[in-house]
């Protein structure tokens, strides 16, 4: 599917797609950005949402009614959406904004007396469906979940993925997946269920320490994975996995069956049982349609989700590894940036094919961990920009390049931002640098109780900003997957509560970014990301403290900064920073590079 629509192709198939709801009897038709795992980046198959608006951003619903069609986003595609589905009938409703309605509040307020909901229950999670029922039941019509009406409409859509996969090592796993499965059969003990039901991608990989190439740039495969006391069952495409794949599962006692046959036999594999342990924020309606009646559902996180998001020491180690590797492809990158005279024959296209460059020169490199985000000038206020062959800009002596970007190594997943000077700057870009460096720093040296969340801890990231008056429409970090997922959960740092997901407290082992921000539209947009690494502090008579380390290293460009602005102690954290990316990233250089980093690294 071409990226880019034209508004008389997005015009045109919701007119279609109008036809076939008045055939249904469906006065409003719901397409989520979803998979049968509620994954948060989906495969080409998956690209409904897009399909019917023209929006390519990464997250978003789409609401059609007999009148109106309507797509909410989040902060970070703002700028994008409203560009992408300029002039055609598709309607922006930016998601927290004051006086703009919920998709769920919508349709309550705009479902007709006796108007029935459709949506693809395969790609409906079941907690959302729960909720359609009952505004649907409370106006006299019902729900129709079996209703993938944008499969009709898509003529040449991509198959299903079923790409090959392999076995993470035990040298870089660190836990078994027998050791995993028996942790997690305690956990289902605790809860007097004898069933397991995993639907999120991430999990089962973790799980089974195993990943594949289903979705772009997140090592993950097709499945669904039923645990019960004694039998482990893999649902997937396993039909072209190599000979040795086969065999580990058969050693881990896991059992494989056709990816799409568990929406045949799920019922009757947890026939009979106690419980069943699942998360309907995971688990999709059609599946939850099968499960028997009489069976006591347990509506709580899956187990693995907080297990994975604490790391054990080997992955610890083998992540701070693949970080020194990855600043040492960004620091090359930022030297060849700062160094090059001719930077207007590069574009937002090449600097980022270099920087991939740079990265697959490093040891253990597998991948991007997402899109390279290379936004140059204005392009940077729109916080998830993607330049295009159609569409990019070129790099000019001058402004602000904005580059988040990340890498899949052996070792672990990467994700760094680095704001970059490229020429002269106002003396407003660089006050609003230096307050969201000062922000960076301030999170970067929190001390906290046991306990707290990334809830407590957000307004130290704002405040430098939040004193102007100002802020940024995003959080400011989440957790990160160990080769899985460049996001994930449950740890973030994040002012507002999302819906479904209460604050988790931040716990030795967890890596979170840490990346605040500010964008403005038709300005400019700044960004400075490193990974922190939860650790242990001192325990005193009120406690048990944490603190961070941080696992990025590469220079924060000092060109932008205003030194009286800062502290005293926020320009020793700068100076200490800079200190031990030069200490880390100076062995991997030449001796020019070096002498760069040094001066770039200076103390102030």
């Amino acid at each position: 599917m071409s990226c880019e629509m034209t508004v008389g192709q997005v015009n045109e198939r919701l007119h279609r797609l109008r036809d076939l709801m008045r055939e249904r009897e469906i006065s409003i038709y719901i397409v989520p950005t979803a998979d049968d795992h509620a994954s948060e980046y989906i495969g080409e198959h998956y690209k409904s949402r897009q399909f019917i608006t023209g929006f390519t951003g990464s997250a978003g619903t789409a609401v059609i009614t007999a009148e109106e069609a309507g797509l909410w986003t989040d902060g970070r595609y703002f700028v994008q959406a409203a560009k992408q589905i300029a002039d055609s009938e598709v309607k922006l409703f930016p998601m927290g904004e004051p006086g703009v309605p919920t998709v769920k509040e919508y349709v309550k307020e705009h479902l007709p007396q006796g108007g029935n909901i459709g949506f693809d229950g395969t790609c409906m999670v079941a907690r959302d469906s729960l909720a359609y029922e009952e505004i649907a039941r409370d106006k006299g019509g019902c729900i129709k979940a079996s209703e993938d009406l944008i499969d009709e409409l898509w003529c040449d859509r991509p198959a299903l993925s079923s790409a090959p996969v392999w076995v993470l090592e035990q040298q870089y796993a660190g836990v078994s997946t027998s050791q995993k499965l028996a942790h997690i059969r305690e956990k289902m003990q605790e809860k007097d269920c004898d069933c397991h039901l995993v639907t999120s991608l991430y999990d089962i990989a973790w799980i089974t320490n195993m990943r594949g190439d289903d979705i772009s740039h997140v090592p993950v495969f097709l499945s669904f994975l039923l645990m019960t006391r004694s039998e482990v069952i893999l649902y997937s495409f396993y039909e072209n996995w190599s000979e040795q794949v086969m065999e580990y599962l058969k050693q881990e006692g896991i059992t494989v069956r056709p990816y799409g046959q568990i929406y045949h036999e799920l019922g009757d594999k947890v026939a009979g049982g106690k419980g069943i342990l699942l998360d309907r924020y995971s688990v999709n309606a059609k599946l939850m349609e099968q499960l028997p009646k009489n069976l006591t559902v347990v509506d709580e996180a899956n187990p693995s989700e907080l297990m994975r998001a604490v790391r054990n020491p080997v992955e610890i180690a083998n992540t701070i590894e693949a970080h020194i590797y990855d600043g040492v492809a960004v620091t090359r990158f930022i030297y060849e940036l700062k160094q090059q005279g001719g930077r207007e024959t590069m574009t937002e296209l090449t600097a980022a094919d270099y920087l991939q460059e740079l990265r697959q020169q490093q040891p253990g490199y597998l991948d991007l961990s997402f899109d390279t985000i290379c936004a140059y000038g204005a392009n940077a206020a729109m916080m998830h920009y993607s330049a295009t062959p159609e569409e990019f800009s070129a790099l000019k002596p001058e402004g602000f390049l904005l580059v988040d970007s990340g890498g899949q190594y052996l070792g672990g997943t990467t994700d760094i931002t680095r704001t970059i000077v490229l020429g002269p700057l106002t003396d407003e870009m660089k006050l609003l640098y230096t307050r969201v460096l000062q922000g960076h720093l301030r999170l970067a040296h929190a001390k906290f109780p046991k306990g707290a969340t990334g809830q407590n801890l957000d307004v130290l990231a704002r405040q430098p900003l939040w004193a102007m008056g100002l802020d940024y429409r995003c959080g400011t970090g989440h957790g990160v997957g160990h080769l899985l997922n460049v996001h994930e959960g449950p740890n973030s740092f994040r002012w507002r509560t999302l819906e479904g997901q209460k604050p988790e407290p931040i716990v030795p082992g967890m890596i979170t970014t840490n990346e605040p921000g500010y964008y403005q539209e038709d300005g400019f947009g700044i960004r400075i990301e490193n990974e922190l690494l939860c650790v242990e502090g001192e325990k005193t008579e009120y406690g048990q403290f944490y603190e961070f380390r941080n696992l990025t290293f590469a220079p924060i460009d000092l060109d932008a900064v205003i030194p009286e602005l800062l502290s005293e102690e926020e320009r020793g954290w700068l100076n200490e920073y800079h200190q031990q990316v030069y200490d880390k990233i100076s062995p991997y250089l030449d001796e020019e590079e070096k002498e760069w980093l040094q001066y770039e690294t200076r103390a102030i």
